[in-house]
């Protein structure tokens, strides 16, 4: 496929990068001469100096023979504008992210109107995803498919749990077969489990199950408590608390949300009627212990700063261990500085907008040649 990205900051060079990786033809597009260089010495894609929402940026950029234009500036009327222009002049695929809570009730008027394949809310989808991780206590990630009815969920086996040294055909027979075992991570190697592979304490697997049979699936292997959650304490005020407060609270949560901005804890106080709102530093300890951390059931930290999420769910694990953790990271994620650190589940907004928008582009090109829907990438990619 031809692909045109609007915008080359992480989202954007992430997207060139993966997608020049699947054997995509791709153009950059940015303002920015110095953000396109690191993609132009890293990458085989081309790149242009200019306004993506442009007619005659985007004719320089070949949208007239493109499959997909993609927009990710840090703009939405921009994004939008982009991908207007190129559905009339080239009537290709388009793809924006708009992350601006104002647009989202209009979201659907809008795509329709513009004839967008897809719209992406980064913090709108984190939301959605931490909400699916506080509904299920001890998985470490969650992906919904056939459009819900079936989950996959990634755990860990801890060491008193009836798994450890269970192979997978045992395992299977156990539980009637309404479980496969479709991933294991041990010592650090990703496999396929077959039928005589041997589950460990201390592996990642991931496990494809009815929603419905999830807490049967918890309780018989002993893999930790899915008593329903009641508490959740959110640290950080920013766009994706607004949205996974809302699907918390309408879930029958009680949410306390803690911000150090004064006239940001105002705006909260006003769209969530029915949290708790705490204008506090996060870093205050004291502060927090005062609003229940020792006893809270979720723990939730999105500041800005990684290092502020991680240091603060590292706390949280030594003075209430029973605690639910989940942390946004988008720097860190994945590097050697927090490998191997107790931080609970881990989300990044980034990840979520890319690993959708590349959903997509699968599904497309798998169609053209194949039967196959759609192709999803596991495990950081390994299978």
């Amino acid at each position: 496929m031809k692909v045109i990205i609007i915008g080359c900051g992480k989202v954007g060079y992430t997207l060139a990068q993966q997608l020049n990786e699947e054997g995509h033809e791709v153009t950059l597009v940015d303002r920015s001469a110095e953000r396109l260089q690191p993609a132009l010495n890293n990458l085989d894609v081309q790149a242009i100096v200019g306004n993506g929402s442009s007619f005659e940026v985007q004719k320089e950029a070949g949208v007239k023979d493109a499959d997909l234009l993609i927009a990710v500036t840090d703009q939405d009327e921009i994004n939008l504008i982009s991908c207007l222009i190129a559905k009339k002049s080239g009537n290709c695929r388009t793809i924006a992210r708009v992350r601006n809570p104002e647009y989202s009730a209009d979201m659907d008027y809008l795509k329709l109107c513009i004839g967008m394949s897809l719209v992406i809310n980064p913090e709108y989808a984190a939301g959605a995803e931490i909400a699916q991780l506080v509904d299920i206590p001890e998985a470490a990630e969650v992906d919904s498919f056939a459009r819900g009815r079936v989950e996959l969920i990634q755990t860990v086996i801890p060491e008193d749990s009836i798994l450890n040294g269970m192979t997978v055909q045992e395992f299977s027979k156990m539980l009637n077969h309404k479980v496969l075992v479709c991933i294991q991570l041990h010592d650090g190697e990703v496999s396929i489990p077959k039928g005589r592979s041997v589950l460990h304490s201390g592996d990642t697997i991931s496990v494809i199950l009815p929603k419905k049979f999830i807490p049967r699936f918890y309780r018989e292997c002993k893999l930790g408590n899915m008593k329903d959650y009641d508490d959740v304490m959110i640290v950080g005020g920013g766009r994706t608390t607004f949205y996974l407060a809302q699907r918390l609270i309408k879930a029958g949560y009680t949410v306390k949300i803690v911000e150090e901005d004064d006239e940001r804890c105002h705006l909260l106080s006003e769209s969530l009627p029915e949290a708790t709102i705490i204008h506090a530093d996060a870093t205050d300890h004291d502060a927090l212990l005062d609003e229940g951390l020792d006893k809270v059931d979720v723990f939730v930290s999105l500041l800005a700063e990684d290092e502020r999420n991680a240091f603060l769910s590292l706390y949280v694990n030594k003075i209430n261990p029973k605690c639910r953790r989940i942390v946004r990271l988008e720097r860190l994620r994945g590097s050697v500085i927090v490998d191997g650190l107790s931080l609970g589940s881990i989300v990044s907004p980034r990840d979520i907008t890319t690993e959708y928008i590349l959903q997509f582009v699968r599904s497309r090109t798998a169609s053209k040649g194949d039967n196959v829907e759609a192709l999803y990438r596991l495990m950081d990619n390994r299978v």
